[in-house]
């Protein structure tokens, strides 16, 4: 299986898609997950079944768009590169590997695209979870999330600088940087 997963992704260049629709999504997950634990940490006390269930429901809905978006526009773009192939060779290929590609790539870059923010999303919300179920911790449970999200956008940062061949603490910075600016902004605005 994992061979056969390996010929599709070979076959179809689409190892570099899966990996940048990760970090992408799981930075916008990461983010967004920032953001809303930044607004309940300034609005005050918030109830943590509150911030655990908005938490949760953005986490979801950033796991189900993307699963569904790059589904659809994943399956699209395939079914047009095998209609191109299938011209050009003057013959039907769904029976192939190129049209196994085309069904079964869609479907993996889906998983991945949906997969990313809502593991990273469940990871951020781990603090308050714990915090609920009477585990102590070190800081406030919103803080203890509100690290976890800039630890794992500095890890992505850190992956974004291995994919470009640059410096990994530099990649990692200038991830924190724009969650910095983030919570910065949500300051500013915060009646």
């Amino acid at each position: 299986m994992l061979r056969q997963l390996r010929f599709v992704f070979s076959l179809s260049r689409s190892h570099g898609i899966a990996r940048r629709y990760f970090v992408v999504n799981g930075f916008d997950g990461a983010l967004t997950l920032l953001g809303l634990n930044i607004g309940f940490y300034v609005s005050g006390e918030t109830p943590l079944v509150v911030v655990i269930s908005a938490c949760l429901g953005a986490t979801v809905a950033l796991g189900i768009s993307g699963i569904s978006s790059a589904y659809i526009s994943e399956s699209a773009e395939r079914e047009r590169e095998l209609q191109e192939l299938e011209g050009a060779m003057v013959r039907d290929l769904s029976d192939t590997a190129h049209g196994q590609a085309s069904r079964s790539i869609p479907v993996f870059i889906a998983l991945v695209n949906g997969l990313a923010p809502f593991s990273i999303g469940i990871v951020i919300i781990l603090p308050l979870w714990l915090a609920r179920a009477g585990v102590a911790l070190p800081l406030h449970p919103l803080e203890m999330a509100i690290l976890v999200a800039l630890a794992i956008l500095f890890m992505l940062g850190i992956v974004i600088g291995n994919i470009r061949g640059s410096n990994w603490l530099w990649s990692g910075l200038r991830t924190l940087v724009i969650a910095l600016l983030t919570i910065l902004l949500i300051y500013l605005i915060n009646p």
